[in-house]
């Protein structure tokens, strides 16, 4: 009756049965025995037709916890002969894609894993974290084999920082469906292109790409204008306004050291002007009363300008309106956002292309920050290739059933 019970519990079925069990109160382990029916006969992947039974080797999967007790699957495993005179080892329908666990076991471990540390599933489990780390990444490895790119033609690409200093990692994201595709170590020239070969090689071919979102980095302008070559490059609008954002910070900095009124006011120029207090909303617009004679004021109104001429869907007009607003810009004495006014004019069409498709990086940037939040709960990542893991994890969009 209860090797029935377990039957049923653990989804095992003909030709496999469950044997008997034994509990060790001593050890606190459930051990359950499977067994096959004599005179079964199996199928082998990749080869056909069905064969007999050659002999038998005893294997041990860990399984999940039986209440709080450790569970193991104790399973007498078949070895056939195929026709061509080689001996193979027949893989139980339970048994995981790494030796030793079950797919339930490994299925809980993947559950778990984006979630917490590799440390701290492995306390939950049970098992060390190189276990931990060893099972995501061969299901990580495993779904990016059978990874199919060929529909992608929009890519977002931004760096990410995996340590203190000038140390990055670049994701590429299919910007349709918003999942990570690509992940190489460092931020410049070479990353792009190393991108560029990874897609190739998923039935992506870099002639497919029609539109990416980048930052205005001069590597990353290089790189995708000499890899995909079809492609419109798009500055989004938060890129923009993030320089506009430093310049007016720049500008309050330098003046305060002569007027102290503008100490305090970092974060009422900074934020939106719609999600201030009617206290905040009264600091500001005493300050941009005083726009003759306070460069901190025209720095805010230039960038107001800029967010207002970026929020138009018109190709022409906003070209034109950008045009003007550098013009009026450079006339200026505004020194920090005439640097803001030279960037938007080396890169005018990138920026126009945004009225138009309207691709943002924005999704991107989420995704950073859930992966920033998991390095500093695991204290950091030392190798690239559990960066490369953790990130498939957070945000590939990965297809584990194949």
């Amino acid at each position: 009756m209860h090797d029935k019970l377990f039957e049923a519990a653990l989804g095992i079925a003909a030709p496999w049965f469950v044997a008997g069990l034994q509990f060790s109160d001593k050890d606190r382990t459930l051990t359950i025995r499977i067994d096959f029916v004599p005179g079964s006969r199996f199928q082998i992947e990749g080869v056909e037709g069905v064969h007999p039974a050659y002999d038998t080797l005893t294997k041990r999967y860990r399984h999940l916890n039986f209440f709080q007790h450790e569970c193991v699957l104790e399973v007498r495993t078949p070895r056939v002969q195929l026709p061509d005179g080689s001996v193979r080892l027949v893989t139980p329908p339970f048994a995981g894609k790494l030796s030793g666990f079950t797919l339930l076991f490994e299925a809980l471990v993947l559950m778990l894993a984006p979630q917490m540390p590799f440390a701290a599933v492995a306390r939950l489990v049970g098992i060390s974290p190189y276990r931990v780390l060893q099972i995501c990444r061969r299901y990580v490895a495993l779904a990016l084999d059978t990874a199919d790119y060929s529909g992608v033609t929009s890519l977002a690409i931004d760096e990410t920082s995996r340590a203190k200093g000038h140390d990055y990692v670049t994701l590429a994201a299919d910007a349709d469906r918003r999942r990570v595709i690509s992940v190489a170590e460092g931020c410049g020239l070479q990353t792009i292109r190393d991108i560029a070969t990874e897609l190739q090689a998923k039935g992506c071919p870099p002639e497919q790409i029609r539109s990416i979102s980048i930052d205005m980095s001069p590597a990353f302008i290089k790189g995708c204008t000499d890899t995909m070559p079809n492609a419109q490059l798009t500055f989004d609008k938060f890129h923009v306004i993030c320089h506009a954002n430093t310049a007016v910070d720049t500008t309050r900095r330098i003046e305060q050291r002569d007027d102290k009124s503008l100490k305090g006011m970092r974060w009422i120029l900074l934020k939106d002007r719609a999600l201030l207090d009617s206290e905040a909303i009264a600091d500001l617009d005493a300050l941009i009363a005083r726009m003759s004679t306070v460069r901190t004021a025209r720095a805010w109104l230039y960038k107001e300008q800029l967010r207002q001429i970026l929020e138009r869907k018109q190709i022409n007009v906003v070209r034109t309106m950008l045009t003007r607003w550098c013009t009026c810009v450079m006339r200026s004495k505004v020194e920090p956002m005439k640097k803001v006014a030279d960037l938007v004019r080396r890169h005018l069409e990138g920026i126009v292309a945004w009225a138009r498709t309207r691709q943002t990086n924005g999704f991107l940037e989420a995704l950073n920050g859930l992966f920033q939040a998991a390095k500093r709960r695991a204290r950091g990542f030392s190798r690239f290739d559990t960066i490369r893991t953790v990130i498939f994890l957070i945000a590939g969009k990965l297809n584990f059933r194949a």
